[in-house]
């Protein structure tokens, strides 16, 4: 995340904390950037170290006019938190949005189990809890910016050519493994009813729901993605990578669009069952880990039937099972589902 910290600095941040905590008075004369003059000292102390041997990006006047400098540990707690934020929110309502509009199946509205003013409650848990995920996020985000990680820039600074290209496996089959794990033990009776109930208020999701946990256990499911940085080299731009990725997944496996008929890859399907019935495909990625625990239940085949996935026949046996599989899992169903004629809030 150093590097987009400097990204960031460089065209935002340096103006706005030189305007806010100015470096006053300043004991020394400005530097000279031009580079022409030898004498030149910052006003705060701080000189400029590229994050990335991959660019630089000269900084303004404005870096050195700061009591808070670039490298200061309070500054970057906050920066890290404003633009996990933003970030994440952006993220949410473009990929969500687009997936809403483009790939998401708007019959699911006419499903017997779809909420009342589903969209609108979604995005509203959504919103709620990303501030506080945000707040647990930043301690690992800050740990790394700081050096604590194994965070490498260039191939010669890591493992190897073959590394470069292993992380990508490699962390895919670490996270899956935790987050199925994570994901499982969220289901125990007394996490459930606490931590993972709202996520499950959605029998059929929607795009928007793909964030729409109770913050600490959507922060719980992310952590293997930040704990992995601190396990195992991973070069910094793949970090990046791998966080838009990791929220982009997220939004896929909740579009409703029944497109991976795969006995390896976790497509929506599989994770719609989960909605539906609860104690099944706690995977992430792959429904590894599932077989190997137990757990997978393979989609119908009428899923992968855009005639027979919305029919009356296939809604009828998933409310038959759901509303069993609820009383079990949650005793009484206090979910407020849509009339037949209330269709058009969404």
């Amino acid at each position: 995340m150093d590097v987009v910290l400097e990204v960031t600095d460089t065209f935002i941040g340096d103006y706005i904390y030189a305007t806010l905590n100015p470096a006053k008075p300043p004991p020394y004369d400005f530097p000279d950037l031009s580079g022409n003059a030898t004498v030149a000292q910052s006003f705060n102390g701080w000189s400029y170290k590229p994050s990335t041997a991959l660019f630089q990006l000269e900084p303004t006047e404005y870096a050195y006019m700061s009591a808070w400098p670039r490298n200061n540990i309070y500054r970057q707690a906050l920066s890290l938190f404003m633009l996990t934020w933003i970030f994440g929110f952006i993220t949410y309502f473009l990929f969500a949005t687009l997936s809403y509009f483009f790939i998401f199946d708007k019959e699911t509205f006419k499903h017997p189990k779809f909420l009342k003013n589903q969209v609108w409650l979604e995005i509203k848990q959504a919103n709620t809890s990303m501030p506080i995920m945000t707040l647990c996020t930043v301690p690992f985000f800050l740990a790394e910016v700081r050096g604590y990680g194994k965070l490498y820039d260039t191939t010669a600074d890591g493992p190897g050519r073959w590394y470069d290209f292993a992380q990508f496996p490699i962390f895919i089959v670490f996270t899956d493994c935790l987050i199925y794990l994570i994901h499982r033990g969220l289901h125990h009776p007394w996490v459930y009813k606490h931590l993972h109930k709202p996520h499950h208020k959605w029998i059929m999701p929607t795009p928007f729901a793909s964030h729409a946990f109770h913050p600490l256990d959507g922060f719980a499911q992310s952590f293997p993605y930040h704990l992995f940085a601190f396990v195992f080299p991973l070069q910094k731009l793949s970090y990046v990578f791998f966080f838009l990725f990791v929220n982009f997944w997220t939004i896929l496996i909740h579009d409703g669009e029944y497109m991976t008929n795969s006995s390896v890859i976790n497509g929506a399907a599989c994770h719609t069952y989960h909605h539906l019935y609860f104690n099944y495909n706690y995977g992430q990625y792959t429904t590894i880990w599932d077989r190997l625990g137990g757990s997978y239940r393979e989609p119908s085949p009428e899923m992968f039937k855009p005639d027979k996935k919305m029919s009356k026949e296939q809604w009828e046996a998933q409310v038959k099972e759901m509303e069993r599989l609820v009383k079990e899992v949650e005793g009484k169903d206090d979910r407020t589902y849509e009339e037949n004629g209330d269709k058009k809030n969404n």
